[in-house]
């Protein structure tokens, strides 16, 4: 009996630690599987336009959802994709059900669509701070490159006076048409993009943008990612309406209550929206 003691015992030992060594590299009990799950910074959900008539968004295009100063949400919005907030902290996080993880990199949220995330730049974990450091300085770019396009002719400058009243924009030959206003837009009807899927659109409005309540942004052939709004001063879409694009803000971005975007929002200064669902392209 002695003898089969002293066999089994370090026959167990040995095979305890074998064990333990088993479940480490399963992630069982080690580092290794939480880092890999939890150090990522954000990365690309939905579609970016591609290609030299486009204009870059960078690392910006990893979010659906980008403000410097603040995001604020009235529940139950929606966001399918990231959102980014840089250089202004969580605190600035406002309306959202934030839940926090070990690593501080991220927040996910009921009003998030998993695998979405929310990022702001006091996250210590990975290289949270760094990316949105990163993308708030592409979104800038991104603002310069589009305001700096040409207008395509005269017949895309000024349109209606800045008042889009039953518009539809026809894509022009080149891959790219630049439409532009010296001026605040307004939109108090339906506006159609048609064209092709290729197709890239610009559009610069010097002054404000505006779009009526329970209106729709209709695509016929055009995809939303390709549609760039490049505005210098506050956007507001009204409730219940229905808008598509990038909307490249240098100031205000906001959304009426029960409003939906199948688009980006990537404001200079806050984003606020009110029960809106907003979807990446």
């Amino acid at each position: 009996m002695k003898k089969i003691n002293s066999i089994s015992k370090p026959v167990m030992w040995s095979m305890t630690v074998l064990f333990a060594a088993v479940l480490a590299g399963c992630g069982g009990s080690g580092g290794g599987s939480l880092s890999s799950s939890t150090s990522a910074s954000a990365g690309p959900i939905g579609a970016v336009c591609s290609g030299t008539s486009c204009v870059s968004l960078g690392t910006a295009g990893n979010y659906t959802v980008l403000a410097k100063t603040a995001i604020a949400t009235v529940p139950s919005s929606v966001v399918t994709g990231n959102v980014g907030l840089s250089p202004a902290a969580r605190t600035f996080l406002t309306g959202w059900s934030l839940i926090t993880e070990p690593t501080d990199t991220y927040f996910t949220s009921a009003q998030v669509a998993a695998p979405g995330k929310l990022y702001a730049a006091d996250n210590v974990g990975g290289t949270t701070s760094v990316d949105l450091t990163t993308a708030v300085g592409n979104m800038q770019t991104a603002y310069t490159d589009a305001a700096g396009r040409i207008a395509s002719s005269a017949a895309t400058t000024n349109v209606g006076g800045g008042t889009l009243t039953s518009q539809t924009f026809a894509a022009v030959p080149g891959g790219v048409t630049v439409y532009e206003w010296g001026s605040a837009v307004t939109i108090p009807t339906d506006l159609t993009f048609s064209g092709s899927a290729t197709d890239v659109f610009i559009l610069k409005v010097a002054g404000t943008l505006d779009m009526a309540a329970a209106k729709n942004v209709i695509l016929t052939g055009v995809l939303a990612k390709n549609i760039f709004w490049q505005v210098s001063g506050a956007v507001n879409i009204g409730a219940n309406t229905n808008f598509k694009g990038v909307i490249l803000g240098q100031t205000s971005i906001t959304f009426g209550n029960l409003s939906s975007i199948n688009g980006r929002l990537l404001a200079q200064t806050a984003v606020n929206i009110d029960a809106t669902t907003v979807t990446a392209p």
